[in-house]
Parts: C-alpha cells; structure tokens; sequence
C-alpha cells in the first residue's frame, strides 16, 4: 500500500474524473490524514487521528490568500480551473472555520474565477452542525458519500469513529431538499476477516430506496482509483458500474459513472 496525501493546501489543478479541470483546497494538515471516516478504500491510508486528538489547522486568511494568488495566476490559462474543490487529506468540513473559508472562496471565486463551480466532497459526518449545513448549501457541488443502503454495509467499509446511525444520516441528507449529489463508490473484498460487497442486488436495492428518501439531484457511481489501504480489494468493472446506474436511471435520478 502506498499512501497519497497531499503536501500543499491549494492543489493542483488537476484532471477530475467527475469534475473537469479541478483545482483543489485541502482544509487539514499537509502531513497526516484526519478524518471521521476510516474507509478501507481511501487513498489517504488509514486514520490514526482520534477526536482527541489535537492537530493544527491552517486559518483563514492563509487559505485565502493562497487561493487568491493561484486564481490569479491561473486567469486566462488553458488551466483555468471548472471546480474550485474541497477535499484533501481526509474531511473537510471538520475545519472549525470551515463555513467562514466557503464564504470566502464564494467571494473569491465570483471576482477571479466566475466560470467555475465551488464543490465539496464530504463523508456527511458533521451534517448535525448547522453552521455546516448552511455553508453546503451555498456551494454549487454539494457531494456526499453514501456507499451502502444498510449501518453494517457502512460500517464495513466506511468505519464511521463515532457511533453511526443510517436513519439519522438520512434525514440529515433530506433536509438538502434534493440540492446535494450522492458519491457512491463500489468495491469488493475483506476486513478484519469479514467479506463485504456493496454491488449485489440486495445491498444494490437497499442502496436505491435510499436514493428516493433523499432525492439528490444526481448520482456519482465510481470505482477505486489509486492504492487502498486495506488489501484484496476488488476494482469493479465499468459494466457492472454501468448497470447500477441504469438502476438509478430507471429510478429517475441523473446517474454518472467514473470506472
């Protein structure tokens, strides 16, 4: 397993698979992951950092100067960026400051960049802090994880590290009011001995019905990229992705794959 963390906090631009030219805004520390979520699929590597754990975050003001120079840079540039994105070395929206710093790249963006969308990929984990909902809701690309349509199926892959109920996650996406996209990545393999497999027709199924309780505006249905963490994991094929977006289609929702 090789790990991927990125050492800057404005990063790139790079190619996205789901959203073009993307430059990149990493909330968390350059050096280590912190995150709520201990996927076994993450490119990040595993989370050591528990909620008592103290760790530096950058300010406000570094992160918008930082952005403020490279939109600048970038003006007129054949990298001018389509998504200003949130993601990083783990959870960005655990940044205390976090709905101050979108406010800020939202001003930022409209002055230097007004071609380009404001995104943020985020596991839902601080949904329960208004503050944070309020800041989703201002951004054009609001992206949040569900990968399983039942608590065991996310409790394998995702290891939640406080106590995680689907129930109280689902309502807490309803009240997006259908203004959110649902990231969903599917895979195979173990953990801690114990298989898991988010691709079959009942854990598919399970998946769907949540789909129409929270009625995003559309779907990501994407497969591992890079290295992950947990060994034996299976990459799933364009055409099985492909057939779990027909699904979604056929359930009335926008569906994109990204194998």
């Amino acid at each position: 397993m090789s790990v991927f963390l990125f050492d800057d906090l404005i990063f790139g631009p790079v190619r996205s698979r789901r959203l073009g030219v993307s430059l990149g805004v990493n909330l968390l520390p350059t050096h280590s992951k912190f995150c709520s979520y201990n996927c076994v699929y993450c490119e990040c590597g595993w989370t050591k950092n528990r909620s008592s754990l103290k760790v530096k975050l950058p300010e406000p003001k570094e992160l918008n100067d930082l952005l403020e120079q490279k939109l600048i840079e970038l003006q007129g540039t054949a990298l001018e960026p389509d998504s200003i994105t949130f993601a990083g070395n783990g959870e960005p929206t655990l940044h205390p400051q976090f709905a101050e710093i979108i406010e800020n790249t939202l001003q930022l963006r409209d002055r230097l960049a007004p071609k380009a969308k404001v995104s943020v990929l985020s596991n839902g984990s601080m949904l329960k802090n208004h503050e944070v909902v309020k800041a989703l809701e201002m951004v054009d690309n609001n992206i949040l994880k569900l990968d399983g349509g039942n608590e065991e199926i996310i409790r394998s892959i995702n290891m939640p590290l406080k106590a995680f109920r689907l129930s109280e996650y689902i309502g807490q996406l309803k009240q997006f009011n259908g203004n959110l996209i649902i990231q969903s990545l599917f895979l195979r393999g173990s953990n801690n001995g114990k298989s898991f497999d988010n691709t079959t027709d009942q854990e598919v199924n399970s998946w769907l019905e949540k789909l129409k309780m929270i009625n995003p505006r559309s779907v990501m249905i994407y497969a591992i990229e890079r290295d992950t963490p947990q060994a034996d994991i299976e990459k799933i094929s364009s055409e099985e992705l492909e057939s779990i977006a027909s699904k979604v289609r056929d359930a009335g929702f926008e569906a994109s794959v990204f194998a």
